[in-house]
């Protein structure tokens, strides 16, 4: 591997794992309805089909990430893929909901992990910049990319083959990432040579707003742990801690937000969460230094990538039943509905990195969460139950597909600018966690939300409850707008001058 061919595959294989693990999600969740009648699995065992995979994935990102820096992102990538294979092999020959359901979970496991490895890889191979915003900008595209592919393949495989044709796609997927990968992926995650080391420089200052700014440090940062130790209690308490947030969550549209599961998850989930906090304090080799947890930038930038999960991830899924249930779409149109969206999405992401570099990451971020409110408040006011897709739907989905990739972009992007080379994982994992657990509260929230305010059974009953849950939405939208426009990333103290090699008397 030579010149620029590296990481150019590389960026090919990474960005085709985002669209595989999107691609997953939503090729399963239209294959559903077909999985129940086949096994004979009612609403709640179907239901768990979809969970099992998100709270595994859910809970194990952090640590994944964190597992990617320690004994090596390519080494966890595969072992990532593999788990996926072969728990997309299982699922395919399930007898059972119950051996499906397990299977799932499973399948969430070898998710986390590949997702946190490839991100991890992705910031490895591409240093913070011009080269690091076309990077996500790729993945941003795969990612829409492969959301709608998903839908699409899920009706046509469905209808032609049957839904376990679904999951051996996933198992052939897998294993062609898996057989590429030592082509193209380094054995051992290394910064990229033709970019010299920076040293740490001992403060840092708020960056205007402007062109792109540059991470507070490309070599040590504080927080980053000096040795190759595990923190098998916090590591333990994160995952466990994570999973039952997230089975709290996913649980809560069936059994209510005040019952006894969802309160005893929760709070056994926050419990953990707190006992993690403490063990990072005590530990020599903490999961995540709390150092790194002090930085402001990256608080708020995962915050803001959470913001924008909860208004997006529950949009896709409410315009698919609004096609549906009110305005008569098969699940195959209801998917192609979104096709559009998505089109503009591949379009706009591998423009966003120039956008950055014109305007600024601030500016950048803020357009993005504007045009993602502005996008969602007009599809919500547009809904009606006497309506048509071109009249409804295709022009605001249309906005909303050039807000997305600004929003997950320019996040990321903000995220990851601190992250020292041994931080990767921990940095991916971080801002992957953000992301999962807001589409699983924004989607948990909303649907409640357009349930709860629906006006009966029927079509014309049901839209107003959609459209209340999407201005929900657009609020959310609106708070990170608010929000992004407070982010300053801190840039690098000026360089010491060099000395002269022939005056200089040492």
């Amino acid at each position: 591997m030579s010149g620029d061919r590296a990481p150019r595959g590389a960026l090919v294989l990474l960005a085709a794992t985002q669209c595989l693990l999107i691609l997953d999600t939503a090729i399963v969740n239209v294959a559903l309805p077909s999985v129940g009648a086949d096994l004979g699995a009612g609403s709640a065992g179907l239901s768990w089909v979809a969970n099992a995979y998100l709270i595994t994935f859910g809970g194990l990102l952090l640590l994944g990430g964190r597992a990617a820096d320690l004994f090596g992102h390519r080494r966890l990538y595969l072992v990532g893929l593999g788990l996926l294979a072969a728990a997309s092999a299982v699922g395919a020959l399930a007898p059972r909901t119950e051996a499906l359901v397990a299977a799932r979970a499973v399948q969430g496991c070898g998710a986390a992990l590949a997702a946190a490895s490839a991100f991890a890889l992705l910031l490895v191979l591409f240093p913070d910049g011009p080269a690091r915003h076309r990077a996500l900008g790729a993945f941003a595209a795969m990612g829409g990319l492969g959301g709608v592919l998903g839908t699409v393949l899920g009706g046509v495989l469905t209808d032609l083959l049957g839904w376990r044709s679904t999951f051996w796609l996933n198992v052939l997927a897998a294993v062609l990432l898996a057989a590429l990968a030592p082509r193209v992926l380094p054995p051992a995650a290394t910064p990229d040579p033709r970019v010299p080391p920076a040293v740490t420089p001992p403060a840092a200052t708020p960056a205007p707003d402007g062109p792109p700014c540059a991470p507070a440090a490309a070599g040590r940062l504080p927080g980053a742990s000096a040795g190759r130790g595990f923190d098998l209690v916090g590591a333990l308490t994160a995952t466990a801690g994570l999973g039952l947030l997230a089975y709290a969550l996913v649980g809560a549209g069936t059994s209510g937000w005040l019952s006894g599961r969802t309160l005893g998850a929760g709070g056994a989930g926050l419990a953990l969460l707190a006992v993690f906090a403490v063990t990072e304090t005590r530990t020599a080799v903490p999961l995540v230094p709390p150092e790194v947890l002090a930085r402001p930038a990256l608080r708020l930038a995962n915050t803001l990538s959470a913001l924008g999960q909860m208004a997006m991830f529950p949009m896709f899924f409410l315009v698919s039943l609004y096609l549906q249930s009110v305005l008569g779409y098969g699940p195959l149109g209801g998917g192609l509905g979104l096709l559009p969206l998505s089109v503009v999405v591949v379009l706009v992401a591998p423009l966003t990195g120039r956008l950055i570099f014109r305007i600024g990451l601030t500016r950048t971020m803020v357009l993005g969460f504007v045009l993602l409110c502005a996008g969602t408040a007009w599809l919500a006011l547009a809904l009606d139950s006497d309506g048509t897709f071109a009249g409804t739907v295709l022009a605001p989905s249309l906005l909303i597909g050039v807000a997305l990739p600004l929003v997950m972009v320019t996040t990321n992007v903000a995220a990851t600018a601190e992250a020292a080379p041994e931080e990767t994982g921990l940095a991916s994992g971080l801002v992957n966690t953000s992301q999962q657990f807001g589409s699983v509260l924004g989607l948990a929230v909303l649907v409640a939300i357009a349930t709860g305010r629906a006006e009966g059974a029927g079509a014309a009953a049901q839209t107003p409850g959609f459209r209340v849950a999407l201005l929900v939405g657009a609020a959310f939208a609106a708070s990170a707008a608010l929000l992004s426009g407070r982010l300053r990333l801190p840039v690098p103290a000026p360089a010491p001058p060099a000395r002269d090699r022939v005056t200089d008397p040492r």
